[in-house]
């Protein structure tokens, strides 16, 4: 186990958990769930061939995931001040790896729903952004900015930079394959948190803070409740709330979801498809940043309406084109910039308009709404593409509500505390 060590310091503080171990082995258990989460969108073609089920069937396990995730990633401070750090990462790779190895011998679409759905929706939930940020404000007094991002970028960059291989592997040797490879990931992450993180970061200056919670969920969940009945007093609540259920429907609900079966119909081969998602994957970190680059300078309200109008116009193009190499490889240079972009102002309103003590309660609830929305989503596109054969509908019905939430973020521009251009 990886300990910090100073000369002259007493016994206690040399048995300090270093923090960037912890910091390396949480980065491993984002990513190696983040890619659990991405891997149905190459896997999709595969199980259809073999099983027969149609698309409308995957993605109700899919839908399912995803507004496990939702629910779950509300839950997760609470969870991790109860579990403490190492027991919650153990429970979470637990059941994603559980729900992966499982799903070797399923043969009926309720075991997919079950294992891919259930399983991996509450273990992939429970490693979400608020994760890495109880890591940072835990183990780290400076950087946290950094450690955040690092952390960010696993999860929202994990499931692109991983579909090439995965989607390689599926065609060279079975899905089976590459389910077995993402559970070996899936265990290393397991043994790295197991020999480098402890519960909770004894003898440091947030040590009470980190600490298991052993009164139990019922005073989180309560403060959860109590943030909700605030915020749903404001019109900014809803109009969040509103356009990033807009969001989750137009990226992880549509493009992450169903991104390589419309490849597919324009005749791009899995492994061509899944290249350009993984174009994305650097490219979300890139845009990522400039956004919050862009956010310390300029309106936050109309830097969401911007980004939000961009996509919709983006979607809107790339139904009607031809959906060539070069045209979907431009739509995912430009998709991947815009994909987490609009995070940054949106917190930064959300702190704001709610406080440091409960921006990050609010918060979580405009996730769960953003992960609801993606669930209902991926299940109504997959519908959509077995009754009209066609993703058509889904891009421009995407393309046009991402338009409304354009049109809805100026008046998120009145007094969000930055700077005006």
């Amino acid at each position: 186990m990886v300990w910090s060590a100073r000369n002259g310091e007493g016994a206690e503080e040399r048995c300090q958990p270093q923090p960037w171990a912890v910091a390396g082995a949480t980065f491993l258990a984002m990513l190696s769930t983040a890619a659990a989460v991405g891997s149905p969108s190459v896997l999709i073609l595969p199980l259809s061939r073999e099983f027969g089920w149609s698309t409308t069937s995957i993605s109700s396990a899919l839908s399912v995931r995803m507004a496990l995730l939702g629910m779950v990633g509300l839950l997760a401070a609470p969870l991790l001040n109860t579990l403490g750090l190492k027991r919650f990462l153990l429970s979470a790779l637990l059941l994603v790896g559980a729900g992966l190895l499982i799903s070797l011998a399923m043969t009926q679409v309720w075991h997919l729903v079950l294992l891919w759905g259930v399983l991996v929706g509450i273990g992939a939930g429970m490693t979400t952004l608020v994760l890495g940020a109880t890591v940072a404000a835990r183990w780290f007094s400076q950087r946290r900015g950094l450690v955040v991002g690092v952390l960010a970028a696993s999860a929202s960059a994990g499931p692109f930079l991983a579909s090439p291989a995965l989607s390689a592997l599926a065609e060279v040797a079975g899905w089976r394959s590459t389910v077995l490879t993402l559970t070996g990931l899936i265990a290393l992450s397991g043994a790295a948190v197991f020999a480098l993180v402890p519960d909770h970061p004894d003898n440091t200056m947030h040590g009470a803070a980190g600490r298991p919670n052993r009164a139990g969920l019922a005073a989180p969940v309560e403060e959860l409740l109590g943030a909700l009945r605030e915020a749903a007093g404001s019109g900014v609540f809803w109009v969040l709330l509103g356009t990033f259920a807009i969001c989750g429907t137009s990226t992880s609900g549509l493009v992450q979801t169903h991104f390589v079966p419309f490849c597919a119909d324009a005749g791009l081969s899995p492994l061509g498809s899944a290249n350009v998602l993984a174009l994305m994957g650097p490219l979300t970190i890139l845009g990522s940043l400039a956004a919050g680059w862009l956010s310390d300078r300029f309106d936050s309200g109309w830097l969401l309406f911007w980004f939000f109008a961009l996509r919709g116009l983006s979607l809107a193009c790339l139904a009607f084109t031809e959906a060539s190499l070069l045209e979907l490889s431009l739509f995912g240079i430009f998709y991947g910039l815009d994909w987490v972009a609009t995070v940054p102002p949106m917190v930064k309103i959300v702190i704001a308009r709610f406080g440091v003590a409960r921006a990050n309660l609010v918060l979580g609830w405009i996730s769960a709404g953003h992960q609801f929305a993606a669930a209902a989503a991926a299940y109504g596109t997959g519908l959509s593409k077995d009754g009209l054969s066609s993703y058509l509908p889904a891009l421009l019905a995407a393309g046009a509500l991402c338009l409304v939430a354009a049109a809805a973020t100026p008046i998120l521009s009145v007094g969000d505390g930055g700077r005006r251009s």
